[in-house]
């Protein structure tokens, strides 16, 4: 496997001509489900899905510095259970310093010409997903005049429909922190990010908050973690999602949007359709698939990322 670390590389050799530094250069389904290696400049950060002794992960480590010609290496150890232990084994499941080479606690990199800062070193989750990248540049080429970005980590959608031209973007999350990371996104690109812009909180309560002030968006940006747990509960993708969409279409402007997305290898495009559709249908919205989106070209046979954008009719509430 590991001599061909370079061929597989070589295939993404055309990306970073194309202004992105950021992306996949071996995929899982190129090794046997065993492990995949991202490039964030000259940085490395090798998702490790077999279970190897530590002498074995840094042999790894080492080769795909090679092959990538790259200064340091980190380590994410993604076992199945990943997910519910994130918060509980974060040092052992993402070690902050490099597994090999040399430590890059901050990387500017590009996608399609824009930088964004990651951290490769903070957490299981770096600062960006890759696999979206298709989805954030539709965003940004039909960027509508009124997005809200839910569910927005450090707010590459909500950067992207900016740059697109949107002249309004809220961006929500739960995390105070990753929202003043999406600020300082903003920023590389020389955009104004106040305050009012960046809405710390529950997605759902803000949903409800925006439904009663009457505040519609001509575009709906959902992306929500596949698992997660909060004050309300415990969420399930498989389980809420119509409930999610069917929020979301109350602050949808009349002919407006939903760009739906899930990073779930155990729901299939069609169950999230359904859901998508339920929650929409109930709600009153009638609703067609628009454009189907999925993760880009250094994510060969990947079935993980659904995406889809549905366009709607009817008025919203």
């Amino acid at each position: 496997m590991l001599d061909r670390l370079a061929p597989l590389l070589a295939r993404r050799a055309h990306l970073p001509a194309q202004g992105t530094s950021f992306y996949r250069g071996v995929h899982t389904s190129e090794t046997g489900g065993q492990f995949a290696l991202d490039l964030a400049g000259d940085a490395g950060v090798l998702s490790l899905y077999a279970d190897l002794s530590p002498a074995e992960e840094v042999k790894l480590a080492g080769a795909c510095a090679a092959a990538a010609r790259l200064a340091g290496v980190y380590l994410k150890r993604r076992p199945p259970e990943a997910r519910h232990a994130a918060n509980v084994a974060r040092d052992w499941l993402s070690p902050p310093e490099p597994v090999w080479g040399e430590a890059r606690t901050e990387v500017t990199v590009l996608e399609h010409g824009v930088p964004f800062l990651l951290r490769p070193g903070s957490d299981l989750s770096i600062g960006l997903f890759a696999d979206a990248r298709p989805a954030r540049q539709w965003v940004r080429t039909h960027a509508p005049a009124r997005v809200l970005n839910a569910f927005a980590y450090t707010c590459g959608f909500g950067l992207s429909a900016a740059l697109g031209g949107s002249a309004t973007v809220k961006n929500v999350d739960l995390s105070r922190k990753v929202l003043a990371w999406g600020q300082e996104n903003y920023a590389l690109s020389g955009l104004g990010a106040p305050d009012g812009d960046f809405l710390y909180g529950d997605v759902f309560d803000w949903f409800r908050r925006l439904a009663r002030r009457g505040d519609t968006f001509d575009l709906v940006v959902l992306d929500p973690p596949s698992f997660a747990r909060g004050k309300a509960g415990i969420w399930r993708a498989e389980r809420d999602y119509a409930r999610l969409a069917a929020l979301a279409a109350a602050v949808i402007a009349p002919d407006g949007q939903i760009l739906t997305l899930l990073n779930h290898a155990g729901v299939s495009a069609a169950n999230l359709d359904r859901m998508v559709r339920l929650g929409l249908e109930e709600s009153g919205r009638h609703c067609r698939p628009a454009k189907r989106l999925s993760a880009g070209e250094d994510f060969p046979g990947a079935t993980h990322l659904k995406g889809a954008v549905w366009a709607l009719d009817g008025r919203a509430g």
